[in-house]
């Protein structure tokens, strides 16, 4: 009786080809009893077929799925298990806000130094040297003018208000760069900045206000309108921004959050050791 070989003969791949990686194709070769002659029945229409029904699908999710879901993503993996069930840092960047020792004056050096880059972002976009940026001009969620009233309040108080310090410079600097040579990167810090603060920043001012016992509910931490409309048009501009770049751009932008981490812990060290 004849005897039945099954090869698996892999294909050669494009990297342009987004079909799934898994494409052996089988052939059958047949050992003739009288003559050995070998018969090869390929299969390799079959396979193809297949294989080129599942990719656009894949393709239209990936195209479909909004923008600022995979920037949430990128942030929330920067955090801890702990702190996010997405998170997949071992420890967190910065020790919990409960064992913070914070003074006045640490505090008023935070709150100066998050006024230079609140003024550098909204300086930025005001300009628009990159056309797109002028869309996030007049968002509501821009905080120097809050940030300008809280810290002639505290002076009131009797409080020395002191110039801003190098953390604050060093990172007002860095978006000023980063806005001319990498708009992507700049996005990057833009939403951080202010969606970190709309979120985790909140809570971070009240604990540090109990702690330091300011009885005022300061204007930082407050925003004319809903703020969750707020948010979401400004998410909206976003997703509408992005849908002109590239993969390659989007993934710089993505690339650049745990940058975006540092640096505004960095303004927050005035209130930890």
């Amino acid at each position: 009786m004849a005897a039945l070989t099954f090869l698996s003969v892999p294909r050669a791949q494009s990297p342009l080809d987004r079909a799934p990686p898994t494409r052996a194709v089988n052939a059958v070769f047949r050992v003739q009893p009288r003559t050995g002659f070998l018969v090869v029945a390929a299969r390799r229409r079959l396979v193809a077929a297949a294989a080129a029904a599942a990719a656009p699908a894949a393709s239209a999710a990936e195209r479909d799925k909004p923008f600022i879901e995979e920037m949430r993503a990128a942030a929330m993996r920067l955090h801890t298990r702990d702190q996010d069930r997405g998170g997949e840092k071992e420890a967190p960047m910065e020790p919990p806000v409960d064992k913070w020792e914070p003074t006045v004056e640490g505090y008023l050096r935070f709150l100066v130094d998050s006024k230079l880059v609140f003024e550098t972002l909204e300086a930025v976009v005001d300009r628009a040297a990159v056309p797109w940026y002028a869309e996030f001009r007049n968002t509501g969620l821009e905080r120097s003018e809050p940030l300008k009233k809280d810290l002639e309040w505290f002076r009131q108080q009797g409080h020395t208000i002191p110039e801003p310090c190098a953390p604050g410079i060093t990172y007002a600097s860095f978006l000023e760069e980063l806005s001319v040579k990498d708009p992507q990167a700049f996005v990057c810090h833009f939403y951080n900045v202010h969606f970190a603060h709309t979120a985790g920043g909140r809570i971070i001012g009240k604990k540090v206000a109990e702690k330091i016992h300011i009885q005022k509910e300061l204007e930082f931490y407050e925003w004319e309108g809903d703020l969750s409309q707020l948010q979401q048009d400004v998410r909206a501009k976003l997703n509408q921004v992005a849908s002109g770049w590239s993969r390659a751009e989007k993934d710089r932008c993505l690339d650049e959050m745990e940058k975006a981490f540092a640096c505004s812990i960095d303004l927050r060290r005035h209130m930890f050791p």
